[in-house]
C-alpha cells in the first residue's frame, strides 16, 4: 500500500476560544475544516504553514468556550508527520483569525 496518499488521523483535545477571547460568534458542526497552524515563524504572530484537517465529533455542536475530544483527519504530508506527536498543541484559525487551539491525545493512523 503507497503510505503516499493514507490520511493522518489523531484523536485531539479542541478547546474553542470564548468570544471574548477572539473566538467564534457561533459553534461548529462535526466535519469542520478550519486551517491548523502547527507553527509560526520565530518571534512573530506570522503563519510558517497551515494544514487542512476535518474536525468530527458525536454531539451536534462545540461551541465558542466549550472543550471536547474529537478525531481531526489530515491528509498526509510528510513535514505534517513528522512534527505531529503526542502532547503536540497547535493552533485553530478561520482564515488570520485564531479561533481555538487542539492538543493531541493520541495518533489512531501513523
Amino acid at each position: 500500500m503507497n503510505r503516499e496518499f493514507i490520511n493522518i488521523e489523531i484523536l485531539a483535545e479542541l478547546h474553542l476560544y470564548s468570544t471574548e477571547n477572539g473566538g467564534k460568534e457561533h459553534g461548529v458542526g462535526t466535519g469542520y475544516r478550519p486551517n491548523h497552524v502547527i507553527e509560526y515563524l520565530p518571534n512573530s504572530n506570522d503563519i510558517d504553514t497551515f494544514y487542512i484537517g476535518q474536525i468530527d465529533f458525536e454531539k451536534d455542536r462545540i461551541n465558542p468556550g466549550e472543550t471536547e475530544v474529537v478525531k481531526v483527519t489530515f491528509i498526509r504530508h510528510q513535514k505534517l508527520e513528522e512534527i505531529l506527536t503526542k502532547g503536540r498543541i497547535w493552533w485553530i484559525h478561520n482564515g488570520p483569525r485564531k479561533v481555538g487551539e487542539a492538543k493531541v491525545l493520541e495518533i489512531i493512523i501513523p
